[in-house]
């Protein structure tokens, strides 16, 4: 008993990080219809960010999320602006080929700049945890502080794409582009808009993770195929799909963790082992209505 609820608490955390990571994937994809393999890259910069915050000015990785985000956010408009809205209509594959190319370029500026050292921010919380029932449950504080950041940043998010004149814009296009342009909306700019919410999301995820995980240049990639696997499983596009995937895949990796001996190494196997099988029953993901492009 004292293991089903240690790992159902466990994977209840671990999920909503993975929640995080995954919807600006399926942002960008399901509004902009843009494959970004650099969005790793955005992880590892944010947890980088974090750090460097941490070292320099002695700031808590939750006092330089908003900064780093909104940083993230000017990048990412801009990026998109100068370079990423020539990609919108090229294949697919031409998609992967630029942005897994920019991800190898800043992984290998970031490892020339800051070696492949490994680091991590290290706030009082991070270290910190909490017993319950006489010790029958342990929750840790920072990953407990990480999971509720990033589910309230989820819920800014629905709150946005819901209740906002450009949330409701946003999903206009990614219903129908050609009948949004005819209401007016100015497709380009809301493009750029959602690929920099995109990046500030991308790099929040670092920042949280930043206290979890070791921080190095290479940390993104990890996290990117778990994003990827996590928003076919959901169903490409669909933002309710990435939660549902995400915590899927937490579960899996957590009871395969706890209950399959060296469990612990088998994350990436589990990513592949439940989208293999997810797949199989329903080949669009959970919420296939999102898949089309």
């Amino acid at each position: 008993m004292q293991d089903i609820l240690q790992c159902l608490v466990d994977g209840f955390l671990l999920g909503g990080l993975y929640t995080l990571a995954a919807i600006g994937l399926a942002l960008s994809f399901g509004v902009v219809r843009f494959i970004n393999f650099a969005h790793g890259e955005t992880f590892m910069l944010g947890a980088y960010g974090a750090f460097w915050a941490s070292r320099l000015w002695g700031m808590d990785p939750l006092l330089a999320l908003v900064p780093l985000m909104i940083v993230g956010a000017i990048t990412g408009y801009l990026l998109f602006r100068g370079l990423s809205r020539w990609l919108i209509d090229a294949p697919h594959i031409n998609q992967i080929l630029v942005t897994f190319g920019l991800g190898l370029i800043l992984q290998n500026v970031a490892l020339i700049m800051w070696t492949g050292d490994q680091r991590s921010t290290s706030p009082a919380y991070a270290l910190r945890s909490m017993e319950f029932w006489h010790g029958l449950l342990i929750v840790s504080v920072g990953r407990l502080v990480a999971c509720a950041v990033a589910l309230l940043l989820v819920c800014l998010l629905f709150c946005w794409l819901k209740y906002t004149e450009t949330g409701r814009a946003s999903r206009a296009i990614s219903e129908n582009r050609a009948a949004a342009t005819l209401m007016g909306i100015s497709v380009h700019r809301m493009y750029a808009l959602t690929f920099g919410l995109s990046t500030a999301l991308g790099v929040a995820t670092g920042v949280l993770v930043s206290s979890i995980f070791a921080v190095t240049p290479f940390m993104g990639f990890d996290l990117l195929i778990k994003g990827f696997a996590i928003i076919v499983l959901g169903g490409m596009g669909s933002i309710a799909g990435a939660v549902a995937g995400a915590f899927l895949l937490a579960y899996g990796e957590t009871f395969v963790a706890y209950y399959v001996p060296d469990g612990t190494g088998w994350g990436e196997g589990v990513a592949f082992a439940l989208l293999f099988f997810i797949l199989l029953l329903r080949p669009r993901g959970l919420f296939g209505q999102a898949v089309e492009t």
